[in-house]
């Protein structure tokens, strides 16, 4: 595997921890991905909007709106807009069954329960994006 095997993409993380947030783009930039943080889905749909990622990765369980409605805003969006078809990896500590049935039926392409590996989280990137 190249030493930089996410670097001709852009990927936007939403994630409402400052720490996670800010370690998960530092992991990303280390892969070579151009990556955008956001800390809500606000900024999270403005980042989709700006920038036209190539995979987003969010949180689930965010204050204001969750990663299911940040999720239906991206699927509103259209692929002219940059969201229609972006691949969402959901990261969530709360996932029973009926959740993953849920994330899954929902639209998301993957789920990552918390806490993971950055070898885990590579992995599903690598997976969902079919590298």
């Amino acid at each position: 595997m190249s030493p930089k095997p996410l670097s001709d993409l852009i990927i936007v993380v939403v994630e409402d921890h400052d720490d996670a947030r800010r370690y998960l783009g530092a992991f990303l930039r280390q892969l070579g991905a151009d990556v955008i943080l956001a800390r809500d889905a606000f900024q999270g749909i403005e980042a989709i909007r700006n920038s036209r990622p190539h995979l987003v990765v969010s949180d689930i369980q965010m204050p204001g709106a969750d990663g299911f409605e940040l999720l239906r805003q991206i699927r509103a969006l259209g692929s002219d807009s940059g969201g229609g078809g972006v691949p969402v990896i959901a990261m969530t500590a709360f996932l029973g069954q009926a959740d993953r049935t849920r994330m899954l039926n929902t639209g998301f392409q993957a789920f990552l329960p918390k806490p993971f590996t950055p070898e885990k989280f590579l992995e599903t990137i690598l997976t969902v994006l079919d590298r």
